[in-house]
């Protein structure tokens, strides 16, 4: 029992250090084919699209609701102090330094991670991946290259999207029980966000943009046993994408706190 318990620890490990190592081949391999032509201009614009553009509705919805919850939620703590004139100011800064790049990379995760993993391990148990090689394509930089420059480049962009929902929803609120005029509100709202807020949220949402997509596009370029493997890369494609964008949350606020 001894023996057996150890041989499939050892197998367990094993198999982690593969897939680590097959993970930095994959990287390695996006990085050489994002830098030599031919390049997939129309596929790129395409995904941007299908990233971007239709993820507008989830993303305004959840923005909205966000700012509009998290201001109704914090008047009460202030108001116990009367300080509820700083509710724009803090309102702004928890979403400009975080709810925004996380609210935007947690719905991409779940809505574009699943759906990228989905799509190309479908294409790869049905053998259209090997039928794009037989017919002189580069599947790889045709199918991944594409999806994770799309991911990197949009979701910083739904991110200053969502901020900007996010504060409109704050605003309503704040305008209902306070009768803050717009100005006001703006001027209270930037006045604590310096430019390392802005310019780490950004950083923060493309880093979450790159993970989203190289997760889904590795889970699903690597799936494999029929529809059982599609349905584990769609699933692996979120979770995993979740649990790296806290990880990535976490070393990246270190960061900052130190340089600021």
């Amino acid at each position: 029992m001894k023996k057996s318990g150890k041989y499939i620890i050892s197998k367990k490990i094993d198999g982690v250090f593969t897939t680590l190592y097959d993970v930095y081949r994959f990287l390695l391999r996006f990085f050489k084919e994002v830098l030599f032509p031919p390049y997939e201009f129309k596929e790129l614009v395409k995904q941007c699209y299908d990233i971007g553009y239709k993820s507008l509705p989830l993303i305004t919805l959840t923005g909205f609701i966000t700012g509009l919850v998290f201001t109704k939620q914090s008047r009460p703590s202030l108001a116990e102090f009367g300080a509820a004139s700083w509710l724009p100011s803090l309102v702004s800064i928890a979403i400009i330094r975080a709810l925004a790049p996380l609210v935007t990379a947690l719905i991409a995760a779940g809505k574009v991670g699943s759906q990228i993993g989905a799509e190309l391990g479908s294409m790869k148990v049905t053998e259209q991946i090997d039928a794009m090689e037989v017919s002189g394509t580069n599947p790889f930089k045709f199918l991944v290259v594409t999806r994770m420059i799309a991911t990197t480049f949009m979701i910083p962009i739904l991110a200053i999207y969502t901020g900007v929902v996010a504060l409109a929803g704050s605003f309503i609120n704040v305008t209902q029980n306070e009768q803050t005029s717009f100005s006001s509100f703006v001027e209270s709202s930037l006045q604590n966000i310096s430019f390392l807020d802005l310019f780490s949220s950004v950083i923060k949402a493309t880093l979450f943009g790159f993970t989203i997509g190289a997760v889904g596009c590795y889970q699903g370029y690597n799936s494999s046993k029929g529809t059982e493997g599609v349905g584990k890369a769609a699933n692996s494609a979120v979770v995993v994408s979740m649990f790296l964008i806290f990880i990535e949350e976490i070393l990246v606020v270190q960061v900052v706190n130190a340089i600021r």
